[in-house]
């Protein structure tokens, strides 16, 4: 409540005001001092019926400069409980003649939004690989291709371009069940495209094994300490050279291993479950790297008599 002046009561009172009639209404006397006032505030009702939920969101999403339109057509929905009735009537009728040219593009959108949303990636990267797809299919070479293989590689292609790569089975897992053999082809086939349409070729980016390192450690539940400790080793790994591998990836593996089990913590199972690399593989890289360990381990992380209790592969 606040105050006005109320001309029956000849001073000051407190009023109150009535949203559903619009009226600025005196507490004492019951004056009506102003009415149907507009409210200028948020408007959080929403007007969805067909959604149980109470998304209070009136306006549409932001523009896109990648649809012919921008994203702003206007699509009829169904009404509630109509389904051969809807498509017979005139509404269903113009709706179906009006055909959207970027039907296609919108559902690829939407495909591509809902793998960064269950990988937990960034807005700038799903925007990245929408312009990377859009790209790729103006050219109208995609005919016949896997979709979803081909959305799966605009991801990573994405995410290496935005310097936050992900591994081909960690976009596997998301990419309605393309094979990652069948992601590698579609990746191959975008970067030949997209180096045709430039006349040079396309900038990926150079995987590192960092890139990796933090969200692993994450995955794992290493504390901050561990987690520096990793960081540091895998920049002296590269330094020296110690393994020579073609996919860099497999180098943090056992980076984990050899600074987890300084504290004897974790298994060589977790840390497979954690990176999704096998087992073996991991082992074999520790067992490249423990010779050398001394040089790599931090010693404000380690000393030589911790060193000494790690076990020999």
């Amino acid at each position: 409540m606040s105050d006005a002046y109320c001309s029956d009561c000849k001073r000051q009172t407190e009023v109150v005001f009535d949203h559903s009639a619009g009226d600025t209404v005196c507490s004492e006397c019951g004056l009506v001092l102003e009415s149907h006032s507009i409210d200028e505030t948020s408007e959080w009702r929403t007007f969805a019926n067909e959604s149980g939920d109470n998304d209070p969101v009136r306006v549409g999403g932001p523009t896109n400069p990648l649809l012919a339109d921008g994203g702003l057509s206007t699509v009829i929905a169904k009404p509630n409980g109509a389904s051969g009735e809807f498509l017979s009537s005139s509404l269903g009728r113009w709706q179906n003649r009006g055909s959207n040219p970027d039907r296609g593009l919108i559902l690829a959108f939407k495909t591509i939004a809902t793998m960064s949303d269950r990988l937990g990636l960034v807005a700038t990267i799903k925007d990245r690989a929408n312009e990377i797809y859009k790209r790729v299919e103006d050219q109208k070479s995609s005919r016949g291709r896997n979709q979803d293989a081909l959305l799966a590689a605009c991801l990573y292609i994405a995410c290496r371009q935005e310097d936050k790569p992900r591994t081909v089975k960690e976009i596997c897992s998301v990419a309605n069940g393309a094979t990652k053999k069948e992601i590698g082809r579609a990746k191959e086939y975008i970067v030949k495209q997209l180096g045709l349409e430039k006349g040079q070729s396309v900038e990926m980016g150079t995987i590192h094994a960092g890139d990796f390192m933090r969200r692993f450690c994450s995955n794992l539940g290493m504390n901050n300490q561990a987690v520096k400790a990793a960081q540091e080793a895998v920049q002296k790994s590269e330094e020296f050279d110690i393994r020579s591998c073609s996919c860099s990836l497999n180098m943090h593996q056992h980076i984990f291993i050899t600074c987890a089990e300084v504290e004897q913590w974790p298994f060589c199972a977790d840390i497979s479950l954690a990176t999704g690399v096998a087992e073996g593989t991991i082992r074999n890289s520790y067992k490249d790297l423990y010779p050398h360990v001394s040089k790599i381990i931090p010693n404000w992380y380690a000393k030589e008599e911790d060193l000494k209790n790690l076990c020999s592969p």
